[in-house]
C-alpha cells in the first residue's frame, strides 16, 4: 500500500517537473521570424551567384520595359473603325474629300492614317487609292510590330543563361570534389543548389515575358484585322463617292 502511494507521488512529481521545464523552455524560446517573399527572393538571388543572376535580371527588366511600351502604344492605336468610317462617309457627303481628310487628321490610330492616305489619292482613281491603302497598311503593321522581336529574344535568352549558370555551377561542384579528394555530400548538395537557382530564375523570367508577349501578339492581330476590314470599307466608300452614289 505504501509502495503504491510512493510510486504515485513520484509520477506526479515527474509530471509536474516536466511541465515546468516545458513552460520555461517555451517562455525562453525566441519567436521564429517569418521571412517575407521579398527577403526570400533576395536571399535566393544572392545564393545563385551575382554574375548570371544579374544578366537574367537584366533580361527581365529590358523585356518588361519593351513589353509595357508596346502595350501602351497598341492600346493608343486602337480605333473605333466603324465610327470612323461613318464619320468619313458623312464628311464626304457634306464637305467632300477635304472634310473627310480633316476627320482623319483629328483621329488617332493606324486606321485613320490609312484612311487619310486613301483619301489623298482618290483624285488619281480608285486603283491608286487602293494601292496607297495597301502600301501604307504595311508601314503601319511594321510600326505595330516594332521591337517585339526583342521580347522574343529575351524569352529564349533567359532560360538559356539559367542553364549555362547551372552547368558552370555543376563544374565548380566537381572541382570542389576533386580538390577535397573525397565525395562529400555537403559539397555536392551546396553546389547543385546554387546551380539550379539560376535555372529556376531563368524559367521564371521566361514565363513572365511569355505572358506579355502573347498578349502583344494577340493585340497586334486584332488591330491588323481591324485595319484590313476598315480598308475594304474605305474602298467601297470611295467607289460610291466617285460614282456619285453619296
Amino acid at each position: 500500500m505504501m509502495l503504491g502511494m510512493a510510486n504515485t507521488s513520484t509520477a506526479a512529481t515527474t509530471t509536474t517537473t516536466n511541465a515546468a521545464i516545458t513552460t520555461i523552455v517555451t517562455q525562453n524560446a525566441e519567436p521564429v521570424e517569418k521571412v517575407s517573399f521579398h527577403q526570400e527572393l533576395k536571399k535566393r538571388f544572392i545564393e545563385g551567384g551575382p554574375v548570371f543572376m544579374a544578366i537574367v535580371l537584366l533580361c527581365l527588366i529590358l523585356g518588361l520595359a519593351i513589353a509595357i511600351e508596346r502595350i501602351i502604344y497598341l492600346n493608343l492605336s486602337t480605333t473605333n473603325s466603324k465610327k470612323l468610317a461613318a464619320n468619313v462617309e458623312d464628311a464626304l457627303k457634306s464637305g467632300g474629300v477635304e472634310a473627310a481628310k480633316e476627320v482623319c487628321r483629328n483621329t488617332k490610330g493606324p486606321v485613320a492614317s490609312i484612311y487619310y492616305q486613301g483619301l489623298d489619292r482618290v483624285d488619281e482613281g480608285i486603283d491608286a487609292a487602293e494601292k496607297a491603302v495597301v502600301a501604307y497598311g504595311g508601314v503601319q503593321m511594321g510600326q505595330l510590330e516594332k521591337n517585339v522581336s526583342w521580347v522574343s529574344l529575351f524569352i529564349a535568352l533567359a532560360p538559356m543563361l539559367g542553364f549555362m549558370g547551372t552547368v558552370i555551377g555543376m563544374i565548380k561542384s566537381f572541382d570542389s570534389i576533386a580538390e577535397a579528394g573525397a565525395m562529400e555530400p555537403s559539397l555536392v548538395a551546396t553546389g547543385i543548389k546554387v546551380a539550379l537557382l539560376t535555372t529556376v530564375f531563368g524559367l521564371i523570367v521566361a514565363i513572365i515575358l511569355q505572358i506579355f508577349y502573347n498578349y502583344i501578339i494577340a493585340k497586334i492581330d486584332s488591330i491588323v484585322n481591324d485595319m484590313e476590314d476598315a480598308s475594304i470599307t474605305l474602298i467601297d466608300i470611295l467607289s460610291d463617292y466617285k460614282n456619285g452614289k453619296l
